[in-house]
Formats: structure tokens, C-alpha cells, sequence
């Protein structure tokens, strides 16, 4: 039993929910704890009998999910933890009889995860719970790319930018970052399979990689407009449902414009997940340097991003 304390009891006394603590309350019943502690288990260090003992696996791995719930940093979580009783009840941590995890526990365990590609397999263990649950059908995929911006200051202790990222237009604007491109399954707008590449990588250069055996739909936008691709998709029997693209000094036709009105429709869906990532969850810019840390925070987010999407299904 943990002594409770005078903030804890203030807490439990008060008359309003907040959105905060209704959020982390559907988080609790929609996220999968079983199966990701069990991804993790093999790799987190074991209790001994002398020196500093780990923290509990379950209560990193929440601090871990906060950090991306909330976009914030490690010093930021630890504020956090310090301050927000709703934040520390999810940890299962409590002010007065835990020591609570510090910046540089939070970091060592991300890097843990980020040292065996923990996070990759944790968005991949969400997806098959998703898909027992049928949640994450076959037979179509939708194929869609967007923009994180990195920091493009070389006010640095190398005084360069980071050299992983590359710069893009995309309309007039220029952009310097990464680009995340996912594959979604038609049905349920659930990304089955994500890639991370320098910003200025095509889109259509991606499409292979995005996409299932079994796939007999391709949905998206103009940026996969290809003729190879297309007559490779027709000869194999799947439906090239492409958004049609005005070639130089011809416009699209009023059936044209209908048709890629009807797909814009269909694969909207695959928006929702950029969206909750960016808006939702505030990860709009990179927050470390290299292709590969952003990665793996990128593959978090997006399974993330479907147990919050799902989660209603996944309470019941």
C-alpha cells in the first residue's frame, strides 16, 4: 500500500473530469499491455540483488507512450510527472513513497527500444492485435506521403544541418526534413506498412514497399501516377485507382475530375492518420537528428495514432 498525500486526496475530491484524464482512461482499456510488455520483456534489465533497481517495465513503457501522447521532451516528462497527478497515476507512480524516473532514465529506456528496434515490432504487435480483432482487413491498399519539418539552423556544435534530411518543394514552398510514407489498408484506413525517407525522395519511388501481395486495389494521389506501374497493376489484375493527372497545356476533363473526386473520397481516410500524428499529437517537426532515431519514433506514433483511431472498438 502507498501512503496517499494531501494532493492525491485534493485530486480524487474535485468535480470535473478532465480531458486529460478521460483520454488517459480510454488509453488504459484500448492499449494492448500484454502484448507489448511481452516485445520489450526479453530486452529490459533484470531486478538483482544489489545496486540501483529498474524501474517497473509497465510503468516505462507508459511514461514512454505519455512522452509521445503529449509531445514531449525527456526534462519536459519529468516536469510533467512533477506537477500533472493524472500523469502520475497513469505511470502508476505516486509523489510521496516513489522516486520518480528522472531525464536520463526516460532516455536510456528510448534508446533501449530505439537499440533493438523495439518500436518497429511494438507498431506491428498493435496491427496484429488490430487485425485479429478485424480491425485490419486484406485485398486493398491505399498509399499516401507527408512531410515532417527538420530543424534547417546549423547553430550547432557541428555546424550543419543534419545531414540525413534534404530539402523539397512542394508548390512554391521549400521544406527541409524527412518524409513518412504509409501504406493503409482500404477498409479500415489502418497503415500496415510505413517507410521513412529524406524529404525529397519521390513518392512514387516508395510505392513497392507500401504495398501487400494479396493487394487487388491501389489507391492515391497524383504524386503515383506512373505508366509502368500502371500497366504492371492491369496485366496482374488489380484496379489502378490513381488520381489522373493534367498533362502540359491540357486540362482534365469534367469525367476526369469526377473520377478523381469519387477516389479522393475513398482514400481520405488515410489523412486521419497524418492527422491525428500531427495535430493531435503535436509531431509536426523531428526532434532528433539522423533518419533512424526519428524512425523509430515515427513507427510509435503511427501505432499510436490506430489504437486511438480504434480505440472504441477496442474498449468494447
Amino acid at each position: 500500500m502507498k501512503q496517499t498525500t494531501f494532493a492525491s486526496l485534493a485530486f480524487d475530491r474535485k468535480k470535473k473530469q478532465t480531458r486529460r484524464e478521460k483520454f488517459l482512461a480510454e488509453m488504459e482499456r484500448a492499449v494492448p499491455w500484454p502484448e507489448l510488455l511481452a516485445v520489450i520483456e526479453p530486452h529490459y534489465p533484470k531486478a538483482g540483488r544489489r545496486g540501483r533497481q529498474p524501474y517497473p517495465l509497465a510503468t516505462m513503457l507508459r511514461l514512454y507512450f505519455l512522452q509521445h501522447w503529449y509531445a514531449l521532451s525527456d526534462p519536459g516528462l519529468e516536469d510533467a510527472l512533477y506537477e500533472i497527478e493524472s500523469m502520475r497515476r497513469f505511470a502508476g507512480l505516486e509523489l510521496a513513497d516513489d522516486a520518480l524516473p528522472d531525464e536520463t532514465t526516460i532516455l536510456n529506456f528510448r534508446r533501449l527500444l530505439e537499440r533493438h528496434a523495439l518500436t518497429a515490432k511494438l507498431m506491428n504487435t498493435i496491427n496484429d492485435v488490430l487485425e485479429a480483432r478485424g480491425l485490419l482487413l486484406k485485398g486493398g491498399t491505399m498509399v499516401d506521403a507527408t512531410i515532417i519539418h527538420a530543424a534547417p539552423s546549423t547553430k550547432n556544435k557541428a555546424k550543419t544541418r543534419d545531414p540525413e534530411m534534404h530539402q523539397t518543394k512542394k508548390g512554391n514552398p521549400w521544406f527541409f526534413g524527412m518524409k513518412v510514407h504509409v501504406g493503409a489498408d482500404v477498409h479500415t484506413g489502418v497503415a500496415h506498412t510505413v517507410s521513412v525517407t529524406p524529404a525529397h525522395a519521390s513518392d512514387i519511388s516508395q510505392l513497392p514497399n507500401l504495398l501487400r501481395e494479396d493487394d487487388r486495389l491501389i489507391l492515391g494521389d497524383a504524386g503515383y501516377v506512373n505508366d509502368t506501374y500502371k500497366r504492371a497493376a492491369r496485366q496482374a489484375g488489380v484496379v489502378w485507382g490513381v488520381a489522373l493527372k493534367a498533362r502540359p497545356k491540357r486540362r482534365l476533363g469534367s469525367a476526369q475530375k469526377r473520377r478523381n473526386r469519387k477516389l479522393s473520397s475513398l482514400r481520405s481516410r488515410v489523412e486521419h492518420l497524418f492527422r491525428v500524428m500531427k495535430r493531435q499529437f503535436g509531431y509536426t517537426k523531428t526532434r532528433y537528428r539522423g533518419l533512424a532515431k526519428n524512425a523509430a519514433q515515427v513507427f510509435t506514433l503511427i501505432g499510436l495514432t490506430h489504437l486511438y483511431l480504434k480505440r472504441y472498438a477496442l474498449m468494447t
